[in-house]
């Protein structure tokens, strides 16, 4: 039997995280059959890695040809490319870069429907995505989010660069950052994919409430979320380890992508 082919665009800390996990846990059902980066060293570097699958080196086109399904682990400038190029193949694609498809999400799911195939988006580093999702459909009134996170993780944010603001001198916990989910992704594009998420499960970019707050005292990342809906409310508060090689990301958030793709040749179906 042939095995699904799976492309990884984005070569970083994640795409090699993923990869591993697929070469791993996957391989008697699946291989990496492409890799593609800006950065063309650093898909060379993870090709040297993967000794089960050997992938090939390509450029976008080239990768979604070879591909099954495709992983965007690169960053928001490209996920939207990403996502409309693979659907628009009748390839399906797992989007990690959440934030740059905020408000196209419609699109491309109107693009996977019609072309047969899936538009996969994890949980990222929270949870509580299942009850956001079974509560829409009762009417949601309200969600918010307030995210806790140690000023190391901010630094370089467009948000901080642009208003000037010295994240060393910050002294106790400070809110950063308050609005709607739309302003948060576009100021924030590498450090809140959640809100991005939350808003396209839920009520919309502009109508999800999002606080960042930091202090020195912060040792994780968190993510607190408050969803009140005629059928009920639902508070989650999400504590987690920041990944070891890039932690304006979460561990969670690498997980969570290896957790879709272990379902998707499960039988069991956990969850809505």
């Amino acid at each position: 039997m042939n095995k699904y082919r799976i492309g990884i665009v984005g070569c970083g800390a994640i795409g090699k995280s993923l990869a591993k996990f697929i070469e791993g846990q996957l391989s008697s059902k699946a291989r990496i059959s492409a890799l593609c980066d800006l950065d063309s060293s650093r898909a060379a570097l993870l090709k040297n890695i993967l000794k089960k699958s050997k992938p090939i080196v390509a450029n976008l086109d080239e990768l979604i040809k070879r591909s099954d399904l495709v992983i965007e682990s690169a960053s928001g400038k490209i996920s939207y490319l990403v996502a409309k190029k693979t659907l628009s193949r009748g390839k399906s694609v797992l989007i990690m870069s959440i934030g740059g498809i905020i408000s196209k999400a419609e699109e491309l799911f109107r693009l996977g429907r019609k072309n047969n195939c899936f538009i996969y988006l994890p949980s990222g580093a929270i949870c509580g995505i299942d009850g956001l999702k079974a509560l829409s459909l009762g009417g949601i009134e309200k969600v918010t989010l307030t995210t806790r996170k140690p000023p190391k993780a901010l630094k370089g944010a467009e948000y901080i660069v642009k208003n000037k603001i010295d994240l060393d001198k910050i002294k106790e916990e400070t809110v950063i950052f308050e609005g709607n989910a739309l302003d948060a992704v576009r100021d924030f594009p590498q450090n809140i994919n959640v809100a991005a998420l939350l808003s396209i499960a839920g009520v919309g970019a502009k109508n999800t409430r999002v606080k960042i707050v930091t202090s020195p005292e912060y040792k994780d990342n968190s993510h607190e979320i408050e969803i009140v809906s005629k059928a009920g409310t639902i508070k989650t508060i999400s504590r987690n380890v920041p990944f070891q090689e890039n932690p304006k990301t979460s561990y969670l958030a690498a997980l969570s992508a290896m957790a879709v793709l272990k379902n998707l040749f499960d039988s069991a179906k956990i969850g809505n």
